[in-house]
């Protein structure tokens, strides 16, 4: 993970921000970019069940996928991507994609949705409890990326 040695764009030291997720129902999509190692407790519950110190979502009855939007603190080059399922053992979701785009200004959700998006990370399998890391190839600036999570869930 070489490229961990660069600064993290999605910091909230730096303004980043968790813009969009169209679900959170378990844990909140703020989780994403909280600095530090995912911190575990057996005593932590909550109104919605053991709380996880990560973006939590539920299972579909539908088809299709969860998604997150990050807006990056600083606009830039993305180096690589580290999708960490610490403590998600058995409600992690098996494969995970990031795309990014560049927006200038304060857009909103909707106009997020309606950007040209470019995949970043392509659908990788993934692995719960662990930091899955992703070497990023394109070198273009961008102001927001967006994590899919497949099918859902975790």
């Amino acid at each position: 993970m070489t490229f961990t040695r660069f600064p993290d764009l999605a910091a909230r030291a730096l303004a980043g921000s968790v813009v969009y997720a169209n679900d959170e129902l378990f844990a909140e999509r703020e989780n994403l970019i909280k600095p530090g190692p995912a911190v575990f407790s057996t005593e932590d519950f909550g109104h919605k069940g053991k709380v996880y110190d990560g973006w939590e979502t539920r299972r579909r009855r539908e088809p299709g996928n969860d998604h997150a939007i990050v807006r990056l603190g600083v606009p830039g080059i993305v180096h690589g991507v580290v999708i960490d399922t610490a403590w998600f053992k058995g409600n992690y979701p098996p494969y995970a994609s990031v795309e990014a785009t560049c927006v200038e200004g304060a857009p909103s959700p909707a106009e997020l949705e309606r950007a040209s998006w470019e995949t970043i990370v392509d659908k990788s399998a993934i692995k719960g409890d662990a930091e899955n890391a992703f070497e990023v190839t394109d070198r273009r600036r961008w102001t927001h990326v967006r994590l899919s999570i497949y099918p859902d869930g975790g």
